[in-house]
């Protein structure tokens, strides 16, 4: 196969069980970009949140690129944004308000804060700040006005609240919005543009290349536009059944260095 491009999912991907990046999944994808391949980590966090791997993988410039918020923005690594589908204002008026109808903490995220609008936050807002290293900010629905712009919304929740929030979302929503279940304590909300996927595509042909010549890898839902779109598309060994039955293979765990697997036996040509 010719592969020119790696899409990387961070969570639960490239990173172990332990939220670390191994030595060996380093060495891998290092390996890889001396072969000439570009390493692209796409992400459901925000540039901030993907910095700090960015630079243990030695991947800077501005010919080198992320994808961030689930696919609404694509930049590179100088910091230029290439898109950005942002979430309407009526479209946050919609999830915030559905939030309360069902029951659920609800956060918006722009390119450098959380916005809570709940006063007791949950656990997994501050959980999210930790990760993507932006502030939380509290405000009232009526204090984000129009000209705020937002990259997502989320639900976010203890998991067996979002397990019901995910059975009620409204056909509405999911019709006007890219909706889509991240991790088992988040459901994202967004443009109905964005996704990984079509980041993923625009990059490609920005770069002129073909799906053909992509391989990407996720474990969750929020990847599986991306495994569907690329000519080699990897699923964890942890992932999820969706991800896996889309997938053209899949790899080890995350526990078990998954990412530099797949990548030393298609990229690397390591037995």
């Amino acid at each position: 196969m010719n592969i020119k491009l790696i899409a990387i999912d961070i969570d639960g991907t490239l990173l172990n069980e332990d939220h670390v990046l191994a030595n060996e999944t380093i060495e891998a994808i290092s390996n890889a970009r001396k072969r000439g391949v570009k390493v692209v980590l796409c992400t459901g966090r925000p540039l901030s949140g993907v910095k700090p791997y960015l630079d243990k993988l030695s991947i800077s410039g501005n010919d080198e690129y992320a994808i961030t918020f689930n696919g609404a923005m694509a930049q590179d690594l100088d910091g230029n944004v290439i898109s950005h589908h942002t979430l309407s204002y009526e479209g946050f008026l919609k999830t915030e308000m559905y939030s309360r109808m069902l029951g659920a903490h609800y956060q918006v995220e722009t390119t450098d804060q959380i916005i809570a609008t709940n006063q007791e936050l949950s656990p997994y807002t501050i959980g999210e700040s930790y990760l993507v290293m932006l502030p939380i900010v509290f405000k009232t629905p009526e204090q984000i006005t129009a000209d705020t712009v937002i990259s997502k919304a989320m639900f976010v929740d203890y998991p067996e609240v979002i397990e019901r929030v995910k059975q009620n979302i409204p056909d509405e929503l999911k019709e006007e919005l890219y909706v889509v279940q991240s991790e088992p304590y988040f459901i994202e909300m967004m443009n109905k543009n964005a996704s990984k996927g079509n980041a993923l595509k625009d990059l490609a042909e920005r770069l002129n290349l073909t799906a053909e010549n992509v391989m990407a890898l996720g474990d969750e839902g929020n990847d599986l536009t991306m495994i569907k779109y690329a000519g080699l598309g990897v699923a964890m060994g942890n992932g999820i059944d969706e991800v896996k039955e889309a997938a053209s293979f899949v790899t080890k765990t995350n526990s078990e260095n998954g990412v530099a697997y797949a990548i030393n036996k298609y990229v690397n040509e390591v037995d």
